[in-house]
């Protein structure tokens, strides 16, 4: 149990990011009340005692402390028109979604009197969300809700509203990108006729050993659907050759989109 002061949170948006984020709160003492488009994915969180909601207005009416972990800035813009006119003033509104900068300061510009945003993107995959460890790139003043952070991961402070958006795009394009970089060489090493074990074995050992372990690795989730959202956001920004090339590689076969990044640098079926 946390022994910080319980905070009345709303959270919005129940994928397999935001689940356990929610989950981490509730085990924490904070009174939960919780929405997702899909009422069901909720069932576990209110067993557990949330409260679940049928509207993001209803759901954030009470909330000290609202966030939000959205799929992407469509959905972050469809979820705000329905919960901006129901926050309070002093109310705390954490953004987990990446959704990019251009969208969090839309946002932002369209907040009530009184109501903070903090732009909060997160990396780390599902089984860092369950265990707290998750990286949040923060975006804003995070003084008055530095607890219930703590509660989900470390926070890196990254300037002013906006400037987390910017810099997750930054780093989750690299993820993506570096395990697209080993996808290639893995085919490269097929196509010359080496193990593919003995590839990925030397691969790790050298300069780009991250993106081979999250090429390999089994405890993540994270869509390759979302993936292409996210190189997309980037592309928008300025020309970026070689990642429009990784989303052409991403969309190239529509049977991933709901398979984990790491699908893409599989054999063949």
């Amino acid at each position: 149990m946390d022994t910080t002061t319980p905070r009345r949170i709303a959270f919005l948006g129940l994928g397999s990011i935001g689940l356990p984020m929610a989950r981490r709160l509730l085990d924490a003492g904070h009174p939960l009340t919780v929405w997702n488009r899909t009422a069901a994915k909720a069932a576990p969180l209110v067993e557990a005692g949330a409260v679940l909601a049928a509207s993001p207005a209803e759901a954030v009416r009470e909330a000290e402390v609202v966030i939000t972990m959205l799929a992407d800035p469509a959905a972050a813009r469809a979820v705000a028109a329905g919960m901006l006119p129901a926050l309070r003033p002093r109310t705390h509104w954490i953004d987990t979604s990446t959704i990019g900068p251009d969208a969090t300061r839309e946002l932002a510009a369209r907040l009530p009197a009184g109501v903070t945003l903090i732009d909060a993107p997160v990396m780390g995959s599902v089984d860092r969300a369950a265990s707290g460890e998750l990286l949040i790139l923060a975006g804003g003043d995070t003084a008055p809700v530095a607890e219930v952070l703590a509660r989900l991961g470390s926070v890196t402070a990254c300037g002013g509203p906006g400037d987390g958006a910017a810099l997750k795009l930054v780093l989750i394009n690299a993820a993506i990108g570096g395990v697209a970089l080993v996808a290639e060489s893995l085919r490269l090493a097929e196509a010359l006729g080496l193990p593919r074990e003995l590839a990925l074995r030397t691969l790790g050992a050298g300069p780009i050993g991250g993106a081979v372990g999250r090429a390999t690795a089994t405890g993540s989730y994270f869509p390759v659907a979302l993936a292409a959202k996210d190189v997309a956001l980037a592309a928008e920004v300025t020309k970026l050759p070689l990642l429009e090339a990784v989303h052409e590689l991403l969309v190239a076969d529509p049977a991933l989109r709901a398979e984990d990044l790491a699908a893409v640098a599989l054999p063949p079926r």
